[in-house]
């Protein structure tokens, strides 16, 4: 089988294809011919040696991938071959709160990933692909649309997240896409900030309530809290990370939530006394568990939601894809089909 993997140092200069074995379900695991990938900025980081400087190589990359069963392993019964699937990112992670071990059953980093024509899956970290979902579609699910929804399902821990509410996000990633998708089918309002015009007028097409240009309008918070009457959002979805913090700090109400998601800022410093002083609470999100997912699909089935693909790239150009990607242009997900 052909696979996409990082060899012999980081950087994207690195990435290569390479013919490995067929791999062979064990006991408790299903073989799956992956149908379509897609890409996450971790893989970039992966890629990059950002995400573990000692991550041993080579490492198939990619963690988010939907496919056919081939073949089960000794014990299986749940999975049939032909079945159309979707692996989950964490391989053990069933539900409740994140592990140490769950934590290390994720795919693309500590375990090869899937890009690759034929990946074996925990028979526990697959989900049936929803009916009404293409295989490109699906296989942008498993990372950011996971991700966007526990950030949902966490802030709706307090009052609760549902229709009236006023949601943050940023940029037009995938992450941000998915909760702009999610958060308008339960009647949320969303607030959207991007640095293009054209992204803005994109967002505004995918539903967008009002969007924020910060090439023109740097203080975003302040806009966002005009947005609602100076009272602030109740939810930020914080893709930026430190770089962004204080600002999200300003834009959300008195005993509001952020969900606290990507580092795509880069580094940077904020005072925590704003998040004292206003009673907010900041949720740390590392993707989600298959519980989630289960409901990621239950929502996205009843609202008949089709994810944003940007691109879509073969295999046999799967360095264009990292590069696309890591260009920042894109607007929703970047998907890498298998032949």
């Amino acid at each position: 089988m052909r696979a996409f993997v990082i060899r012999g140092g980081f950087g994207f200069d690195h990435l290569t294809h390479e013919d490995r074995p067929d791999p062979v379900p064990g006991p408790g695991q299903v073989l799956v011919r992956v149908r379509a990938a897609s890409l996450n900025y971790r893989d970039l980081l992966v890629a990059r040696g950002e995400y573990n400087p000692k991550l041993p190589l080579p490492r198939v990359l990619g963690s988010d991938a939907a496919g056919e069963v081939v073949a089960v392993g000794e014990g299986v019964t749940k999975w049939k071959p032909g079945a159309r699937v979707i692996g989950c990112f964490f391989q053990d992670w069933a539900a409740g709160p994140l592990t140490e071990k769950a934590a290390r059953s994720a795919l693309g980093a500590d375990r090869d990933g899937v890009l690759a024509e034929l990946v074996a899956f925990e028979a526990g970290g697959l989900l049936a692909v929803p009916k009404h979902l293409s295989f490109e579609e699906a296989a942008t699910l498993p990372c950011a649309a996971v991700t966007a929804m526990h950030a949902l399902l966490v802030a709706g821990q307090n009052e609760g997240l549902s229709a009236g509410s006023t949601v943050l996000v940023q940029g037009t990633g995938g992450v941000s896409v998915f909760v702009l998708q999610l958060a308008k089918a339960i009647g949320a309002r969303v607030l959207l900030t991007t640095r293009s015009a054209d992204k803005a007028k994109r967002a505004r097409e995918l539903g967008a309530d009002a969007v924020c240009v910060t090439a023109d309008t740097p203080d975003w918070e302040r806009w966002a809290r005009e947005q609602t009457g100076k009272v602030g959002v109740d939810l930020v979805v914080e893709v930026g990370g430190a770089g962004t913090m204080e600002k999200s700090l300003r834009a959300v109400r008195h005993g509001g939530d952020i969900a606290l998601i990507g580092v795509l800022s880069g580094p940077g410093a904020f005072d925590p006394i704003q998040a004292v002083m206003k009673g907010v609470t900041v949720y740390g999100i590392f993707v989600g568990s298959r519980d989630d997912f289960e409901l990621l699909n239950d929502d996205l089935t009843a609202h008949q939601i089709h994810p944003v693909i940007d691109r879509v790239f073969p295999l046999a150009e799967a360095r264009a894809a990292f590069d696309h990607l890591a260009a920042g242009g894109h607007v929703g997900k970047v998907v890498v089909a298998m032949p």
